[in-house]
């Protein structure tokens, strides 16, 4: 049947008791396409039911979906004209994995960060209002993993004092990337699993519709003394009812014609509402539904057996997120004070590897980046030095509490920034551009960034010595260049860089474990004499390297994988220009836009820093 739906209104003409054939298509599909293209499969594979129905009851793209990080948004991508691209997803030059505004008017906003989509719901909501289009519907699905955001709760409180016509589908699958933790998961599990609750739900659904034909009315009564009651079996007030706004559920989120039926019935109900749907990641597939946290982004796997298939051992032991989770645990048994935090990333980050050994001094605080750099503060003032860990993308989240908690009060909080620097097919939305130019701009900060994981354990051993205060160290996606990098760790002189190789006709700077490929660069060209200082430290940075190199050199170039603008080629041209030197200056980095998606050394090339294009700049430079 897929074979004829090629858009929403394709999906339309699908007679209602054929939905569950096309739900079957669309998810095998979604299966077969990962399985050679990966890509994160087990969110998707959990709302394929939901997708088919809301574009089968509403009107999109007039009406309004959003979908929440936009992990699940395969099945829509799908049915929305993308199902023939859908093979290119994620990769270099083809559709985005993640929804974009650019890409399909079906995407009616773009995601890829967490806990969006609420706000972005009821500003389109209000939007419609101001408009004259009262008819109009604005949807987001928002997982309970999303729910932890602060944000969604902020647009949850707004959301309930308007009269706007805004519907939120809680997708509760119990499970982020990691499981949920905290009392809102609680809350909703208790709902969920209520056995009361969900018999007297299913008691009143079964009449409802018999009832209503009798009296339109009825449905509105049974509604308002639902509340009620719900609160009476569950002991406890519904939170997104306290808020103002009309709670339905929970509902099984894979019964295609139920959920079709239900939406048609909140689709007539003014005002705003939420329908908690109860799925299960990974549905359909037995060994995503099995291990979920494996199966969230699995990368290539065999359809038919559900074998992972292993890439060829890499001659490098672990990722830069490895060393990290090993690292922290060494210290960690060493120094008592220090205390690991994330923000929903515990596997992501490798913080598993301590919290499986001293569970009580980790902490997954759930997705809330603001939350977790002020908690880390917290704990900083009694004395205590967190590792809060943090993606880079994502800490743009809490540049205010960095700033305002952390720094301004010089506390010791070390922030461990993964995926700095372009991460590859995320794309976009994912890209660790910024780190470097914005932690250099605060007061009180230290910036640095290692080559390899040897230098990133000397960097986490230097952050945790006593009298510190905020350090930031970044370190990007991927594995690292050494074969053995468990090595002695030893204290690094803050603010220090070091020479790799001695030359006298350019000197290139680079900062960060992209001067591995700096160095392949300069061996491309042995002809020339050049000079390659690793800079380790953006702030503070080392002027006494920088005058030795502006006195002896002419040209130099720097290379960072961050952005162009207020990284380390804007220090160094600060300081040429604070200094009044006349050294010519290149400086490569990632550009003056958003990067989309590709691998890594795809978008290096794009961005003209990987090894040819360092050496190109190195003879273009030497030869004018």
């Amino acid at each position: 049947m897929l074979e004829n739906i090629n858009t929403p209104e394709d999906l339309k003409k699908v007679p209602e008791d054929a939905l569950e054939q096309v739900c079957r298509e669309v998810r095998q599909q979604i299966i077969d396409d990962c399985a050679e293209n990966p890509g994160h499969l087990g969110s998707s594979l959990g709302v394929v039911e939901l997708t088919v129905a809301l574009h089968y009851v509403f009107d999109t793209p007039y009406d309004n979906l959003i979908w929440d990080v936009g992990h699940q948004s395969y099945a829509h991508k799908i049915l929305t004209g993308r199902k023939e691209q859908f093979k290119s997803k994620r990769l270099h030059g083809g559709i985005s994995g993640f929804p974009r505004m650019q890409e399909s008017e079906y995407d009616s906003f773009g995601t890829g960060h967490s806990s969006t989509s609420i706000s972005a719901a009821l500003g389109m909501s209000i939007a419609a209002k101001l408009n004259g289009e009262e008819e109009r519907q604005s949807i987001a699905v928002i997982g309970d993993g999303s729910m932890t955001g602060g944000m969604a709760f902020e647009a949850l409180n707004n959301a309930g004092v308007y009269d706007s016509n805004l519907l939120v589908i809680l997708n509760d699958n119990n499970m982020a990337i990691d499981p949920n933790i905290g009392g809102i998961t609680k809350s909703l599990l208790n709902i969920s699993t209520s056995k009361a609750y969900n018999k007297f739900k299913r008691d009143v659904w079964n009449v409802l519709g018999k009832l209503n034909r009798i009296n339109p009315g009825m449905r509105d009564f049974i509604q308002s003394i639902d509340n009620s009651i719900k609160s009476m079996l569950l002991k406890q007030s519904n939170m997104f009812e306290a808020m103002g706004l009309r709670y339905f559920g929970p509902v099984d989120g894979h019964d295609v014609n139920h959920l079709v039926k239900v939406l048609e019935d909140l689709k007539h109900i003014k005002g705003p509402k939420v329908l908690h749907c109860i799925t299960v990641k990974g549905k359909g597939f037995k060994e995503a539904e099995t291990n979920q946290t494996v199966w969230h982004a699995p990368g290539k796997y065999n359809p038919d057996t559900g074998e992972l298939l292993q890439e060829a051992p890499s001659p490098h032991p672990a990722k830069f997120q490895d060393v990290f989770g090993n690292t922290i645990l060494e210290l960690a048994k060493s120094n008592p004070k220090i205390i690991g935090i994330t923000p929903a990333m515990p596997t992501g980050c490798s913080l598993n590897i301590m919290m499986r050994e001293m569970p009580e001094r980790c902490f997954d605080v759930g997705i809330a980046e603001q939350h977790a750099v002020t908690f880390s503060a917290g704990m900083a003032a009694k004395g205590f030095v967190p590792f809060c860990n943090i993606y880079s993308s994502f800490m743009q989240r809490a540049f205010d509490q960095v700033i305002h908690d952390v720094a301004l009060q010089r506390l010791h909080v070390v922030f461990c920034l993964d995926r700095g620097g372009l991460v590859g097919s995320d794309g976009a939305t994912h890209h660790g551009a910024y780190d470097l130019a914005y932690f250099r701009c605060i007061p009180n900060m230290t910036v640095a960034a290692p080559l390899d994981e040897e230098e990133l354990r000397n960097m986490m051993y230097t952050a945790q010595l006593p009298g510190g205060g905020p350090f930031s160290i970044r370190y990007p996606r991927g594995n690292g260049s050494m074969s053995d990098w468990h090595t002695p760790l030893r204290q690094l002189d803050i603010g220090k860089g070091r020479c790799l190789q001695e030359g006298n006709e350019v000197a290139v700077l680079s900062i960060g474990a992209i001067g591995t490929e700096a160095k392949k660069g300069i061996a491309m060209t042995e002809d020339i004499s050049v000079a390659h200082y690793d800079m380790r430290f953006l702030k503070p940075i080392d002027e006494t390297l920088l005058h030795d190199v502006c006195r002896r050199f002419s040209r130099i170039i720097t290379v960072e994988d961050g952005c162009i603008n207020g990284g380390l080629g804007s220090a160094v041209a600060e300081f040429i220009s604070d200094h009044r030197y006349h050294t010519r200056l290149v400086r490569l980095g990632i550009p003056d836009r958003f990067i989309e998606h590709g691998t890594q050394k795809e978008l290096y090339t794009d961005c003209g820093y990987d090894a040819d294009s360092i050496a190109r700049t190195i003879r273009n430079f030497t030869e004018h």
